[in-house]
This record gives structure tokens, sequence and C-alpha cells, in this order.
């Protein structure tokens, strides 16, 4: 522990000598987590007299890692922030981040960073070293509303099982009024955005891998991507039980609570908010695929940035060891949805009792076993960027799938060339 840090500690009240720790965090997730994290802070500091954390609220995924970056080329480094799992790569090739095992040093430290589920560890990790702790991370999951299925003759206790099923199963539920306009849709999987995040589950049900494990080399060109790519664009274009063009990310969680959809496609971080606004039971499942179960894991890791003092560094490593104990994970899931990220945590008193009265809620967990990365490389966000004007242009008819990807493939082979 740095000398300063000692300090610090050794005063036991806020004074001028406190180490301060400023945590970017992005604010555009589902439910109320500011005040969540405040009260983490606010707990954490009183544990740990001498250290100050400092929350630093930035907005989307994209807005945080902007800010984070223009801060640390002005010189002004953060010690810590909450950034997308898939920043990893942008992340190191910028030189910003420190390998965790730079701070783990003792048994105890190596034990708890031992602890993490292997999915979520396939992108915090580089050339054998880590340098990112899970924190805020997720799967998509599918949303079923039970009332919808008995009254269309469905059992309201069984989602689909695959692709075929949920694409029977969204006919019988797509309903229209007299003039044949829907008045509830049968399936919305979001496609605005990051339309790349929820494809990962169709093209891992179809048995397709997007990207290396090197971030070097992408498969957006595979036959099974755009095979996955057609059957998704089907459910508007063939079936009309999802509405055509683009479908709100935002919107689609409202639309399912407000009874306009029957199923959909969304992150497990919106499971506590569908829980506690939905009038009506519903049902969660693992994404149906094609030809098997698949998922991507997404969400947020703690970093810890190169150039701070070595004694905030510290002190940042304490909070970030802190905020992903079993305990506080567990907590963390419960008030939010995002999975716990360790095995520990689902065998703490908390998640025992909550996952007992609402078995929805070990889904995602158990979706784990068949997840695989989001997608990740270099120039990242470039690289995703391309993917999605790609799947938005097949989805909205404005280009066949197969020509939209093979371009895409084409543009992202020359944003990685130099990474080979």
């Amino acid at each position: 522990m740095g000398a300063a840090l000692g300090v610090a500690m050794a005063a036991g009240t806020a004074s001028a000598q406190d180490v301060e720790v400023r945590m970017y965090f992005p604010v555009a997730v589902g439910g109320p987590v500011t005040k969540i994290i405040d009260e983490y802070a606010a707990g954490f500091e009183k544990e740990n007299p001498g250290i100050r954390i400092k929350p630093i609220y930035a907005g989307d995924y994209q807005q945080t890692v902007a800010k984070v970056l223009t801060a640390i080329k002005g010189g002004d480094v953060p010690e810590t922030a909450i950034l997308l799992a898939a920043d990893l790569f942008l992340l190191e090739d910028e030189g910003v981040i420190v390998p965790i095992e730079d701070f783990a040093r003792t048994a105890d430290d190596k034990a708890w960073l031992a602890t993490f589920y292997p999915a979520f560890m396939e992108n915090a990790k580089l050339k054998g070293k880590t340098y990112a702790i899970p924190f805020q991370r997720s799967t998509p999951v599918l949303y079923w509303n039970k009332e919808h299925f008995k009254a269309a003759g469905l059992d309201p206790d069984k989602g689909p099982r695959n692709w075929a099923e949920m694409r029977e199963m969204a006919k019988k539920l797509t309903k229209k009024d007299a003039s044949g306009a829907v008045t509830q849709w049968g399936i919305q999987i979001p496609s605005d955005g990051n339309t790349a995040w929820l494809f990962t589950g169709m093209t891992t049900g179809n048995g397709a891998r997007l990207t290396n494990a090197d971030g070097n080399k992408v498969s957006f060109d595979d036959p099974k991507v755009i095979e996955a790519v057609q059957a998704w664009h089907d459910l508007s274009r063939v079936d009309g039980t999802q509405p055509r063009g683009l479908i709100s990310w935002g919107a689609t969680p409202r639309d399912f609570i407000d009874g306009k959809a029957s199923m959909i496609w969304h992150t497990t971080g919106n499971l506590t908010n569908v829980r506690s606004n939905a009038k009506f039971d519903f049902g969660v499942a693992f994404l149906p695929g094609l030809r098997q179960n698949g998922a991507p894991t997404g969400g947020g890791n703690f970093y810890i940035f190169k150039g701070a003092p070595r004694a905030k560094q510290e002190a940042a490593f304490r909070f970030v060891k802190w905020m992903t104990t079993p305990e506080r994970a567990a907590d963390w899931s419960v008030k939010t949805g995002y999975v716990a990220t360790s095995a520990a945590a689902y065998d703490t008193p908390t998640l025992k009792a909550y996952t007992a009265g609402f078995p929805q809620a070990i889904v995602a967990r158990d979706q784990l076993k068949e997840a695989v990365p989001e997608l990740t490389t270099h120039e990242n966000q470039r690289v995703t960027k391309v993917f999605n004007d790609a799947l938005q242009a097949a989805m909205t008819g404005s280009r066949p799938a197969e020509a939209a990807l093979k371009d895409a493939q084409r543009e992202a082979e020359r944003i990685l060339k130099d990474f080979k």
C-alpha cells in the first residue's frame, strides 16, 4: 500500500490529506443506479476512513469512454471507471489501463480474482494479464407475457426453446384490429443503437463466431451470419410478427410492460424494471437459437488507469475489490437485475432468498454456459459501427443481407489490417 494512502487512512476522518478516487460511471442504463452507487460510495467510505469516492455520472457508455480518454489525454487522469467490456482493446491500444495483477498481490487478492465467471473474464484478459474486473454485466434473455400465452392457447409456463418455436408462437400471439392494424406484436427484438449485441445471440445460436480472440479478424460474411440476419429480417417482412424497420431499444421494455409486445429480447439489466412495473406474470428464458443456444455477454467492467498516483491506484483497487465482493454483487443484482459476477454471490443469503422467490433471476446466470463475448476488436467502435450499419440496412430492407454483410467484411478488414 502506498505511503500516502497509509497516512490518509491513519487519519481516520475526512481531511485535506484524504485520497480521492474518481469513478466515471455510465448512467444511461436501466434502474435508479445513481442512488445505488452513491449509497455504495458512502458505505465504502465508512469502512475505509481516509478514502473518498467521487462518482462522476457521464452519460451512456460511448459518452463515458470518450470523456475518460479526453480527461487522460488532457493530463487529468481519473483513478477508475466502469466502461464496456468491449472497450478492452481500445483502452489497451491507447495504453491507458493497468493490469490488475499489479495490485492483487496477497493470497486473498488472488483468490478473489479467481472467483469471477469465466464467460465474463473472456473479455477482461489480454496476453495472460487481467485488465478489467466484471461488475455491471449482463446477457440478453427472452421475456414473455404469460397472460398473452394463455390467451393464445399456449402453455404460459413454457417459453420457446428454439427459433422455430419462437416464430410459430409469435404468429399466434400477434393480434390485429378490424382494419388490419397490429394491436399486439408477437415478438420485438430491438435493432437500433448497438444492433450487434442482440444479433450476437442469433449468430451464436447459429454456430457462428463474429470475431477471434485476438480481436483482429471478423467473420461478418460467414454464411451462418447471413442466414441469421435473414431469419431476423423475416420476422417482420415475411411473418409480420414484429414491427418493420428499426425497433427502439429504449421503448421495447415499455412496450412489453404495456402489453404491446408478447415476447421481447432484452438485457437482464432490465429485469428489476420489468418486475417492478409489469402488471402481469412473465417468464424469462434463454435466447432461442436457430440451431443451438447462445448469447453474448455484455455490460461494464472496472478499469484502473495508468498515470494516476500510485496511492490513488491502490485506493481504487481497494474500492473495486470492495464493490465486487459476493455480498455487494448479490445486492447489485437484486437491485438492478444485472447478473451477479461470481458463483459465490449466488451462495449469499441475499441471492438465495431472492432467487427462491423469483427464479427468473437465475436464467441469465445459467445462460453463461452458452455465452460468448460480445463483438470485441481493435478499433472496436469503428468496426462495430460498420457492422451495425450493415445490419440496420438489412433490417430496413434498404440492402440485401448478403451484400450488406460482404461490404461490412471488406471495410472491417481494411480497418483491422494494421493489427494482423
